[in-house]
């Protein structure tokens, strides 16, 4: 017999990031610069 999947799954609790992942992406994002050289991107990080 075919299994039916019309149940609803289990809710699943709301993940959020941690206040330091979300410091740690911004403050990466404001040191990494592209450069266009020619025809390539060079990424360059400032730390």
């Amino acid at each position: 017999m075919a299994k039916l999947y019309t149940k609803k799954a289990k809710s699943t609790q709301k993940m959020l990031p941690k206040k330091e992942t979300v410091n740690f992406i911004l403050n990466y994002s404001k040191a990494l610069k592209i450069v266009k050289v020619g025809n390539e991107n060079v990424e360059l990080n400032a730390n």
